[in-house]
């Protein structure tokens, strides 16, 4: 049984910003996805640089899987909403990615790896985030790990909205993952219909929702289902709070920015066109996982 908190409630919640609708794209061999969050948003969001949703009964549409393919400077959070997905990687982790669970890469220095679903029929859905690492972790050394769905720390407020804590702290409770450089807050929440979510938030952060079932209203501002809503970031503006309309499931995703340069070049993420060149190079040479 998941313990039951609440929090105080902010004195002035940020509002919206922007509604986001991501862009349907496809990627790897071919698996199609809503592309959430994107380069253009990566200076708005930092530290996060990606989000995807991808989500299909149709085995076409993820069969193929993401062959081995390399990355270098940042991290990757993979959420499993549905389905089976199998990770192999050349600093030799394995692992597979189940129905609720979370795979957390450091892909560092550099990693190639592969995520290949391990199912021919049936539903498949998920996320995955990209989450920048400062310049000063860009060549750590890689680093893995899968959390089953039964170890995602997990609380239920008081208005009975569950909340699952991938990462960062919530409410007394903290997540599988913790980073001190970014201290990224990812966090899944399944509100019951009129239920309401407040939580404080240090106004220095950059934030988002994410309902991907249902819609939310924070404040004037109604967030559809598959609408990324930038909050504001204001020093006034100490928290967030919204409430649910009906059932809903919501990502929200928080962070302290970097606030450094952002170079990216496909799987490179890195804070100089020259140290792109040089992880092109190191690919090529086979320098690089």
């Amino acid at each position: 049984m998941t313990p039951q908190v609440n929090a105080p409630q902010p004195q002035q919640p940020r509002r919206v910003e922007r509604l986001v609708r991501g862009r349907v794209t496809s990627d790897g061999a071919g698996v199609k996805l809503t592309r959430v969050l994107g380069q253009d948003l990566q200076r708005r969001l930092d530290p996060f640089l990606m989000l995807d949703a991808f989500g299909s009964d149709q085995p076409d549409d993820y069969i193929a899987g993401f062959p081995d393919h390399p990355h270098r400077g940042f991290e990757t959070v993979t959420y499993m909403i549905a389905g089976r997905m199998a990770h192999a990687d050349s600093a030799g982790h394995h692992g597979l990615l189940e129905n609720g669970g979370v795979q957390w890469m450091t892909a560092g220095r550099g990693v190639i790896h592969s995520e290949l679903p391990q199912q021919e029929e049936g539903v498949m859905e998920g996320f995955q985030l990209w989450l920048n690492l400062p310049a000063q972790d860009k060549l750590c050394p890689p680093w893995y790990q899968d959390f089953p769905a039964a170890a995602l720390p997990r609380c239920t407020t008081a208005a009975g909205v569950e909340v699952t804590v991938i990462a960062g702290e919530c409410l007394g409770v903290t997540g599988a993952v913790t980073r001190a450089a970014t201290a990224p807050l990812y966090l899944d929440l399944h509100l019951p219909a009129g239920a309401s979510f407040h939580l404080p938030l240090d106004p220095g952060h950059n934030a988002a929702l994410y309902p991907y079932r249902g819609s939310v209203q924070v404040g004037e501002t109604l967030v559809p289902s598959a609408h990324l809503a930038l909050l504001e970031t204001q020093p006034e503006r100490d928290g967030i709070a919204f409430t649910a309309p009906e059932a809903a499931r919501v990502l929200v995703l928080a962070g302290r920015p970097l606030n450094e340069p952002i170079a990216q070049y496909g799987p490179f993420v890195m804070n100089t066109e020259q140290e792109i060149y040089q992880a092109l190079n190191d690919y090529r040479e086979g320098r690089l996982g």
